[in-house]
């Protein structure tokens, strides 16, 4: 979550008194340039200085000053980014009265150095409300969400008083406010990053143009390699844009440095290539270590610019997170060492609830590619973390930094603490070591106690192998936290609980009871969890839709750990959760064929919402079961076409994902990434990913900036969007879960598994009879095997020979023998079996949940 930043308009506003006298001859418009001057709204975004608290009371913005001070502007409270056109006329006025008679200064002016001031004038505030007003003409311009400010000067003063303000206007300007977004699109919009040898490669042409328009892919060196004609497609509301389909699918040279062009309008360069995304598969996971609190963050992994030393230790100027009480108001008698986890966004505060599902999503990444996929994509070794080299797969050693924390916010009595966060905002940019803040745990929740439970019940069936005792401690916890909540099953977050970080309230657990229960389930088969299960409302993906799942809707995945994880689930139950899948992916498939920007987000409801991206990429991770699930191409491809729009094929023609692509967000709303804001800081380090288009227009820069957008244009790149340019944890775990998928499936998967399988099969009208010959293709003998793979179509299994064959839905199995299962090195197995049904022949092949060369 965010806070607003606050920077003091300086002394020498002073100098341009005169110019509060000035009109302007030219008629100045009725548009209002200041945000919620009726506080209707709260405080936000108008801002206290040193020494000022801010508080609303009674419908008014009133500043309680602290005495003693010398000059005015020694206190302050104002609101930035506020637009002035040079030579045109203002008029500033507002209600105010204060509880002692005193003089204050109203200004207009510059709200960085050197602080060039355009307007000041001095009122004498008695202890009753009354209106003023002044008019000027400006003498600087400054466009919307710049550098302008107006600010009320309330220093100067020997005693503490409150000064209180309210309808504060400023009217004036020819300029309409917002609707432009500053970052230049293009009228052919593409990935900007690449498209993958033999998968389909589209893009979308911006054209008003009823009829096809010829388009002409050029390499590197400007020769045309290819061209075609595009296919009109017409408005498409969710942009604004008239617009066309460009598929050149057909031209697959791998390469780096493409254009597309149609008439004078040329795209942004991109590669074919599967390198980008193989890149991106660690650049997100990368995120989380930058993200670490209670650590230092060393060059060694992250380079010098990202470097820092470790935040919240109780070094001073922290007061640190060893020792953190209850908020005040709780009395909860005890305090908790809640050192580690991951700062859960722009901001320093850490979310039980948040930091679930984005824990959850990693973990669910590695357990996916250990039973479906490739899972040494992971290996100890593979991600620049220290942890790098302890023998343990590096995707649970950064999990694990987060469940450790999650343990340490479980309470004496089972149930787990909301957050823990600053008992005020901090300000743009603050470093994580210089903190000042004091540490609070909010109270403990339904919510946040089964985020717990599910996560340590996952946690512990992935540690089983590499660390027992671990394991078996994150079982306790897990048991102990799905009791606990069981007894407290109504005890929600308080929405109201939102200064100094976010709130994160959610009125329905249902869901979040279903997801601990199928985790804890899966981990230890017992019949109460099994029980709990069966009996949800939402069992068997009642949940699933296009909307998704999300921090506060929990229950997918339940879902989809059922689905991967063998259980003594009736097969048709987990058949019928599958199935779902599919048949989400196929609707969100049959949506995006008609969009111009082609992502899986259903925006008829509440249109484009904060963390829009996540949105798309959870709904990706569906797509992407999907085809886990039945071996289907088109889902495949709808995993890609999200990953696209992520990276720059949408109406902004910018990749949300820093470091990748050429016009890629780079002013993350982050307290430390804020080189916006200061220069010797860094820009958002790359993998990082944007929140993305945000309809509701949650904060003031949007606001200025994007009045009226259409959905998927509802946003900017600016440090203070914290709507719509903020990073999360659970953000980039979707990033991470679905460019690791991506990467996998990239051509043809690396083998790693040291296997190799050949599939040949025999059909008639309703069957066949295959033949599967194993190779072992490693180094050292095998002890047993398990062949793993998806039958297409209506295919099944009815009888095999040399295995013990199993089929669940599509996906079938075939154990070693007892006199079969051990194959030396270089040395085959030849099992088979006869079956039913029509289809292709499987694609992708596993042993021992590792992904084999096909021939």
């Amino acid at each position: 979550m965010r806070s607003q930043p606050s920077r003091l308009l300086a002394a020498t506003l002073l100098a341009t008194l005169a110019a509060a006298s000035l009109h302007s001859s030219a008629a100045a418009a009725d548009y209002e340039r200041v945000l919620n001057g009726t506080f209707d709204t709260g405080a936000d975004p108008w801002w206290a200085g040193a020494g000022v608290t801010n508080r609303v009371t009674g419908g008014e913005l009133c500043a309680a000053v602290t005495g003693g001070t010398t000059n005015p502007w020694d206190a302050l409270i104002g609101q930035n980014g506020v637009p002035f056109e040079t030579g045109q006329s203002y008029t500033f006025s507002f209600d105010a009265h204060a509880a002692v008679a005193q003089p204050i200064t109203a200004a207009a002016g510059e709200s960085v150095s050197p602080y060039r001031g355009i307007a000041s004038q001095q009122f004498a505030l008695s202890t009753v409300s009354q209106r003023f007003s002044f008019t000027f003409t400006s003498t600087l311009d400054f466009p919307d969400a710049g550098n302008g400010q107006v600010a009320f000067q309330l220093g100067g003063q020997p005693a503490d008083n409150t000064i209180c303000v309210d309808n504060v206007s400023l009217v004036g300007g020819v300029k309409p406010p917002g609707g432009v977004n500053p970052n230049p699109a293009r009228k052919v919009q593409v990935d900007l990053v690449a498209y993958v040898p033999g998968l389909p490669k589209r893009a979308t042409l911006v054209s008003s143009a009823t009829t096809p328009q010829t388009w002409t892919l050029k390499n590197s060196a400007g020769t045309a390699v290819a061209s075609g004609q595009s296919t009109p497609k017409g408005a498409d509301a969710t942009s604004g844009d008239s617009v066309h389909l460009i598929d050149f699918s057909s031209f697959d040279t791998a390469g780096t440095g493409y254009t597309l062009s149609v008439g004078e309008d040329t795209s942004f360069p991109f590669d074919i290539s599967a390198d980008p995304v193989k890149r991106l598969r660690y650049d997100s996971l990368a995120f989380f270590y930058h993200q670490r609190s209670g650590t230092p963050i060393e060059a060694q992994h992250v380079g010098d610019e990202y470097a820092r030393p470790a935040g919240h230790l109780n070094v001073a100027p922290n007061q640190g997170d060893n020792n953190v009480p209850c908020r005040a108001d709780l009395a909860c008698g005890y305090t908790l060492d809640v050192r580690g986890g991951w700062y859960d966004a722009g901001d320093h505060g850490k979310y039980v609830v948040n930091g679930g599902i984005a824990t959850w999503q990693l973990l669910n990444a590695y357990e996916r590619a250990s039973r479906l996929g490739d899972a040494s994509a992971y290996r100890d070794g593979s991600m620049n973390i220290p942890e790098k080299a302890n023998g343990v797969p590096d995707l649970l050693d950064e999990a694990r930094w987060e469940v450790d924390f999650l343990l340490k916010m479980q309470a004496p009595d089972g149930m787990a603490h909301h957050k823990i966060h600053d008992a005020n905002w901090t300000a743009l940019p603050t470093r994580p070591e210089l903190d000042d803040q004091p540490r609070r745990l909010s109270a403990t929740s339904t919510a946040a106690t089964l985020n717990l439970a599910a996560v340590a019940a996952q946690a512990s069936r992935l540690w089983r192998g590499a660390d027992p005792a671990y394991s078996a401690t994150l079982l306790a916890a897990a048991r102990k936290a799905y009791t606990a909540a069981k007894a407290n099953p109504a005890k929600l977050a308080d929405p109201n609980d939102g200064t100094g970080g976010g709130a994160y309230s959610d009125d329905t657990v249902s869901d979040e009871f279903y997801w601990a229960a199928s985790e804890l389930y899966a981990t230890t088969g017992e019949a109460a969890y099994r029980t709990d299960v069966t009996g949800s409302p939402h069992y068997k993906a009642a949940s699933l839709n296009r909307g998704g799942f999300h921090w506060g809707g929990t229950a997918p995945l339940g879902d989809i750990t059922l689905a991967l994880v063998p259980s003594a689930l009736p097969a048709a139950d987990v058949a019928a959760i599958k199935s779902k899948f599919t048949a989400v992916a196929d609707e969100h498939l049959a949506a995006m064929a008609g969009m111009g920007y082609a992502a899986p987000y259903d925006n008829s409801t509440a249109g484009y919402v904060w963390g829009s991206n996540s949105t798309v990429l959870n709904n990706a991770q569906v797509l992407a079961l999907a085809h886990d699930f039945t071996g289907t191409a088109k889902y495949r491809e709808g995993v890609f076409e999200a990953l696209h729009y992520v990276l720059g094929r949408n109406p902004l023609s910018t990749s949300y994902v820093a470091g990748y692509g050429d016009q890629a967000m780079t002013n993350a709303h982050h307290r430390f990434w804020a080189h916006q804001n200061d220069p010797t800081l860094p820009i958002a380090p790359p993998g990082s990913l944007s929140g993305g288009p945000n309809s509701a227009l949650q904060d003031p820069v949007a606001q200025r900036l994007l009045a009226g957008c259409p959905q998927q244009k509802c946003w900017v790149d600016d440090i203070g969007a914290y709507s719509v340019n903020e990073v999360a944890i659970n953000w980039n775990s979707a990033l991470a879960w679905v460019s690791g998928w991506a990467a996998e499936k990239s051509g043809t998967p690396t083998p790693s598994g040291g296997c190799e399988v050949s599939f040949s099969a025999g059909r008639w009208p309703d069957g066949l009879s295959a033949q599967v010959k194993i190779t072992n293709t490693g180094a050292a003998a095998w002890t047993s095997w398990k062949l793993g793979f998806a039958l297409p179509g209506t295919q099944k299994v009815t009888s095999g020979w040399s295995a013990t064959w199993s089929q669940t839905g599509r996906d079938v199995t075939a154990t070693s023998m007892s006199w079969n299962g051990r194959v030396e090195p270089g040395k085959s197995v030849h099992i088979g079996f006869n079956g039913s049904g029509s289809g292709a022949d499987p694609t992708a092949f596993t042993i021992n949940g590792k992904t084999c060369r096909t021939v």
